[in-house]
């Protein structure tokens, strides 16, 4: 799904607004609603509207709206496509809307994100991005992966967070639940929250307010979530350093680079990386999870979700593959950034290190993320087992850091030694 569009976009202050909603229950005749208020030109006996449906879920609904009109290519029918996103149930729980709507204009502003066509009630409308969307197993496949470095590196280098980091001091205090079984309980008086570095929206603060979310209604859940509290009390103390590349350490990431996310773009030239390797043209979707992060995040969950959706740790980067990708992606965020070819090694062996630091977040992420959608989704999916499994990796990772996996005499799992394996 997927070419991004020469129009930068609007700003967000001019962004046209539609007083109307999508309607799950009705959803052709709402959608096409919307997207006659859009294009009134698209009424009428000469066009021919069709919808294809590529999500539907707890997080959203994504439609694409197209118009067969007579005598137009595929290509010059999506040129005029309409992607649609409707927003799910309780949905504000786990992502800031407003927050993903101002990444989105912030991305299509630097030519990286589609542009924004308009916002309605509740969701976007924006243009489509001719391309496939990749698989898990396509990840792994080198032109990919150089094509994800090289984005990536860009996306780094070039998204400023200054205005993301400038908001109030700290949005967590402020989290007010609003949501069946995720009230605070009295308990949460003495809550200790986390004091990250950087005060403004960023990766952190998003898990906090996560944590915030998770159900309190019975002793084991306000204990599961203090355990979760003091998880990430370490993780902050111990990473949240500040000396990362980016701005104070962080920088605009993507936090969401799952295998769907990443879109191949039909290319007319074989792109090539300085090293004279193939490498894709890709861009990046859904920016629902975009926010302030460390780079080695940003990266170290992306190759957490080599594995897919199921979690398939044979699939996960090696050493010799994780350098990699890191030289290509260093290559790239020293291109835009200006960085002599000179110092590029030395900041990709720190990222290296770095990316190694961090391989045991995005399980504590996802995990957590797990436990609120298993109160709060309604599709068919074992969000429990999967919080279970998420969680897992973080505490397998823990267990190979302080040593107590080893002085137990137990066998390290499949995911560390993946990790640990050189070729």
């Amino acid at each position: 799904m997927g070419s991004i569009s020469e129009s930068n976009g609007c700003p967000l202050t001019a962004l046209r607004y539609i007083a109307q909603s999508y309607n799950h229950a009705d959803s052709q005749a709402s959608a096409l609603r919307l997207v006659l208020t859009l294009n009134p030109d698209w009424e009428g006996p000469d066009n021919k509207i069709e919808f294809v449906r590529f999500t539907d879920g707890i997080t959203n609904t994504l439609l694409k709206i197209i118009n067969r009109k007579p005598g137009l290519t595929e290509e010059q029918i999506d040129h005029e496509a309409v992607l649609m996103r409707a927003y799910g149930n309780h949905t504000e729980i786990l992502i800031d809307r407003e927050r993903e709507m101002k990444s989105h204009a912030l991305l299509a502003n630097h030519g990286l994100a589609p542009a924004l066509l308009a916002r309605f009630q509740n969701g976007l409308l924006y243009r489509f991005i001719r391309g496939r969307p990749a698989t898990h197993e396509d990840l792994v496949m080198a032109p990919i992966w150089r094509g994800v470095a090289r984005r990536l590196g860009q996306w780094h280098a070039v998204l400023p967070i200054g205005g993301a980091v400038a908001q109030a001091k700290s949005e967590v205090g402020r989290i007010i639940m609003n949501s069946v079984d995720v009230h605070p309980s009295k308990q949460d008086d003495d809550f200790p929250l986390i004091n990250p570095r950087q005060p403004g929206p960023n990766m952190w603060t998003v898990l906090q307010k996560w944590i915030l979310a998770l159900p309190s209604a019975t002793d084991e859940q306000r204990k599961r979530r203090l355990s979760l509290q003091k998880e990430l009390e370490r993780v902050v103390n111990d990473l949240d350093d500040g000396n990362g590349i980016g701005e104070g350490g962080l920088v605009f990431a993507h936090c969401d680079l799952l295998c769907a996310n990443v879109i191949a773009v039909p290319s007319t030239d074989d792109s090539v990386t300085s090293s004279g390797e193939p490498a894709a043209n890709v861009h990046f979707i859904d920016y629902e999870y975009a926010t302030p992060s460390p780079a080695a995040f940003d990266i170290a969950n992306h190759f957490a979700e080599w594995g897919g959706y199921d979690c398939d740790y044979n699939m996960m980067p090696t050493r010799a593959v994780r350098r990699q990708f890191l030289t290509e992606y260093v290559k790239s965020y020293s291109q835009h950034k200006g960085i002599p070819e000179s110092s590029q090694k030395e900041i990709t062996d720190r990222l290296y290190e770095d990316v190694d630091r961090f391989r045991g977040i995005p399980g504590l992420y996802w995990g957590i993320w797990a436990l609120i959608q298993a109160q709060i989704s309604q599709i068919d999916f074992d969000y429990a087992s999967y919080a279970e499994t998420r969680l897992g990796e973080y505490y397998a990772w823990r267990r190979e850091l302080d040593g107590s996996r080893a002085n137990a005499g137990e066998k390290m799992p499949l995911r560390e030694r993946r990790w640990a394996q050189e070729a």
